[in-house]
């Protein structure tokens, strides 16, 4: 099969290539899915699961991508609750060959069936993000209607998800990022933008949750604002600081399958948008991934027309 495969930490996307590799095998559990679009998250290439297994051994050359959407083409022994031939989305694991390849191995748990209606392309762009404004927002943030919320990059694939979750779920939201991203995250729903490049965030006045997609400075500061009580939620690592009175909290995503049913289906009714900024062939993935052009939104494989 036709795989993009990379052996070196410090080139980083620069050293993807196509290749031909074997066909992965289901394990206990397992499915192979015939894959038609993968998502990738660029942050990948540092991550040690991206070059190492869960007992810090070398396992390059090595398969990144964790997003997928594609066919069930073979079950391992044991599986249950998919069938060969069914549509479904879902996050492959970390330490595991990823889905920049025409087949992957995935534990069946980490995938949900995929609507016909749905496009391989839209729900390749899900898990990650759809999944981790879920969590983010409602598992550790414990959002409820009427609190005030800051979603940093929210033109982002991440911060857009964030922006359009917490407004269904009855939040003001004032989004963040670069002046260029301001009407961007106001379609998505934010009801205020703060330019990072020029305004002053501490000019933003008390919000009940900041979800952290920047870290860094911009984290520091955001821990200010937050009221007594009040969470600041992270996905670049442990933040750098606390709030006076409230919760930090880092997180890695999770799969899950009600979630992903639950985002798909609000997909399909409207209450949620894809924020795709680019569809390429495989053939082309290390161009892709190694464009200097700046894109706002997710990049999507597609791995079959």
């Amino acid at each position: 099969m036709k795989a993009i495969v990379v052996t070196d930490r410090a080139e980083g996307t620069r050293g993807m290539k196509l290749v031909e590799c074997p066909e992965p095998q289901p394990a206990i559990n397992d499915v192979v899915v015939e894959v038609h679009a993968s998502g990738f998250v660029p942050t990948e290439m540092a991550w040690p699961s991206t070059w190492t297994d869960r007992r810090n051994r070398d396992r390059t050359p090595s398969i990144p991508g964790h997003e997928l959407a594609g066919v069930v083409a073979a079950l391992g022994y044991g599986t249950t609750g998919l069938s060969v031939g069914q549509r479904v989305f879902g996050l492959a694991d970390w330490h595991r060959d990823g889905t920049l390849a025409e087949y992957v191995a995935v534990e069946a748990r980490n995938l949900a069936p995929l609507p016909g209606d749905v496009a391989f392309t839209v729900g390749a762009s899900l898990p990650i993000s759809g999944l981790t404004a879920w969590q983010g927002l409602f598992e550790h943030g414990r959002l409820r209607a009427g609190q005030r919320v800051i979603a940093h990059g929210a033109a982002g694939a991440v911060g857009s998800m964030v922006t359009q979750l917490a407004r269904s779920a009855g939040a003001h939201v004032i989004g963040t990022g670069r002046a260029a991203d301001r009407q961007k995250a106001l379609d998505f729903g934010a009801q205020e933008f703060v330019d990072l490049d020029s305004a002053t965030l501490e000019g933003v006045s008390s919000v009940d949750l900041v979800f952290d997609v920047i870290g860094g400075d911009i984290g520091k500061r955001s821990a200010r604002l937050i009221r007594p009580g009040g969470t600041l939620v992270s996905v670049v690592g442990p933040p750098a600081a606390r709030p006076v009175d409230g919760l930090a909290i880092d997180f890695v995503v999770e799969s899950d399958r009600a979630q992903l049913s639950e985002i798909v289906q609000r997909v399909r009714d409207g209450r949620l948008r894809t924020n795709i900024g680019l569809i390429a062939p495989l053939d082309d993935t290390v161009a892709a991934f190694n464009s200097t052009e700046r894109r706002a939104g997710k990049t999507v494989i597609r791995i079959r027309p």
